[in-house]
């Protein structure tokens, strides 16, 4: 199948940036629709992103999560962002998907994000964190800047601002890794960010 054959797929939401946004989560892309059990991100039930959130603020992984249905709290989930200055958003707005998955290896990014803009919105922001590779590929790429390791952070600037660009375990399931010690990783960051 050629490329030009590939239908390329557009974000379907607009970003999530709190007024008094501190942290600023970038992912690569949201799955396919048919992986969703909520309308907004990491919508697919067997990411860990908001079990990684509920063991870090709540030390219960299931404090986003109702099982018996199948879905996150999204009722939770968006006061508590509001709450904490959390955004979130992706790096890229419209991709191809190469082999029909979720997976960074299969996305062609076609238009990545404006970052620059993306940060001119929310000038209360101190930290961006990437959650997957290709997040941080882009990212880095974009503001020239060394990846950092796992777990840690590397500063930039901004507009004359002092910035640092987290980088952490992806929340997919296929990163090897349980989420309690994913949640690990996460704590620190979260805990000095939304202070």
């Amino acid at each position: 199948m050629s490329e030009l054959t590939i239908d390329i797929e557009r974000h379907p939401w607009q970003p999530f940036l709190p007024d008094n946004c501190r942290l600023l989560m970038l992912g690569s892309f949201p799955p396919s629709r048919k992986r969703w059990c909520m309308d907004f991100f990491y919508p697919n039930f067997i990411n860990d992103m908001w079990r990684i959130f509920g063991i870090v603020f709540f030390n219960d992984k299931l404090h986003f999560v109702d099982e018996a249905r199948k879905v996150f709290l999204l009722d939770r989930i968006i006061p508590f962002l509001n709450d904490k200055g959390i955004g979130l958003y992706d790096t890229a707005i419209a991709v191809r998907r190469l082999n029909n998955t979720a997976s960074d290896k299969d996305l062609e990014v076609v238009e990545p994000t404006n970052l620059n803009e993306l940060l001119n919105k929310i000038p209360t922001c101190k930290a961006v964190v990437t959650t997957g590779q290709k997040a941080t590929d882009i990212f880095c790429g974009h503001f020239h800047i060394s990846q950092p390791k796992v777990g840690s952070f590397t500063e930039f600037s901004f507009n004359g601002k002092k910035m640092r660009l987290y980088r952490m375990p992806s929340s997919s399931r296929a990163y090897p890794m349980k989420v309690e010690r994913k949640a690990e990783y996460y704590a620190p960051m979260f805990q000095e960010m939304t202070n």
